[in-house]
């Protein structure tokens, strides 16, 4: 029975994205941290970003070439972070939660989306920003991107931290029954209440790996929200550009002849959609993702709204982990 308990409660974290939370996944990640495992990955990477960039070079350009390689570096470190890390426990989990909990995103995000939109559709009708996005091939519009999103990610990683300053690793026994009420550790939280009773509180014991784990649930979560409003404007100035930018104005503020993509729709899609409005239409959303994410961790209102639903649901697993230290320790041998 209590090998069966426990492994329930490592089916509950690991459901919950926080599969750092159970010993034997934290060791096995901790192994593919070592120097000796990492540092081969890195070198192959290195490599392979390397070839990329040689091979794309003369056809497309250095800008192509480093957009390339650097591509081609994040996908061989993405690809052995979701195998080896299990990234794709947080990343599904994330996943899972954000389509689930779109009836609390959506009113966060049209708080932010009127103004931004606002702004940004200024910038749209702007002949300069026309002449400098639609003037950026691919590689140089991709490492655009690629920069937005470093820089997003960098300000979270940053800021996101103190929102973690608020989870207390202390645990009270009425904490803990409630934290792990519903769940599979229910009963060993019952059992372990009355002795953490006794002594007022205890440390959970959340350090090194753990804390890496709940500052990736954030840093995910928020991620995800920042895509698809990232997305949402993409769409909403596609839409817009084809509606009312009409080709002669394009053409006269780009300097040049425009490049018309040719769809299975015809008509109005033939001549108004066009390689420069999907240029400048990334370019603008890409910024827009960069501005909702500053704006997302320095709004109080939302902030409150958003990361306390998440904070929760963290502090829960800090308290359930208490109890599921006490099955290990119970586990026989």
């Amino acid at each position: 029975a209590a090998r069966a308990d426990l492994a329930a409660a490592e089916r509950w974290f690991v459901e919950h994205g926080l599969p750092y939370f159970v010993d034997d996944y934290r060791a096995a990640v901790a192994r593919g941290l070592r120097r000796a495992r990492l540092l081969p990955v890195i070198a192959v990477a290195s490599v392979l970003a390397i070839v990329a960039g040689v091979a794309t070079g003369p056809w497309l350009g250095v800008a192509s070439a480093l957009g390339a390689a650097l591509t081609v570096l994040g996908v061989v470190l993405a690809v052995y972070a979701v195998a080896v890390l299990r990234a794709w426990l947080i990343v599904g989990w994330a996943v899972r939660r954000t389509f689930r909990s779109l009836g609390l995103m959506i009113p966060l995000v049209t708080r932010a989306l009127p103004l931004l939109l606002l702004f940004i559709t200024f910038l749209f009708i702007n002949a300069e920003v026309w002449q400098v996005a639609a003037s950026l091939d691919g590689g140089v519009l991709w490492i655009t991107v690629l920069l937005f999103a470093a820089i997003a990610v960098g300000f979270l990683l940053t800021r996101l931290p103190e929102e973690l300053d608020s989870v207390d690793d202390e645990v009270e026994a009425q904490q803990l029954i409630d934290a792990c009420a519903g769940t599979p550790l229910e009963p060993a939280a019952r059992r372990i209440a009355a002795r953490v009773d006794r002594v007022g509180a205890v440390d959970a014991e959340v350090g090194g790996l753990q804390k890496a784990n709940l500052l990736l649930v954030l840093l995910v979560a928020q991620a995800l929200q920042v895509l698809l409003l990232a997305l949402a404007v993409f769409a909403f100035f596609i839409v817009f550009g084809v509606v009312a930018m009409a080709p002669e104005v394009v053409g006269t503020w780009t300097g040049g002849a425009l490049h018309p993509i040719e769809g299975p729709l015809g008509g109005i899609l033939d001549t108004r959609l066009s390689l420069e409005l999907i240029r400048v239409s990334t370019f603008l959303a890409a910024f827009s993702g960069l501005y909702f994410t500053v704006y997302a961790v320095t709004d109080e209102l939302y902030r409150r709204q958003f990361f306390s639903v998440v904070i929760r649901e963290l502090e829960r697993a800090v308290s359930a982990r208490v109890a599921y230290r006490s099955l290990r320790d119970d586990e026989p041998a």
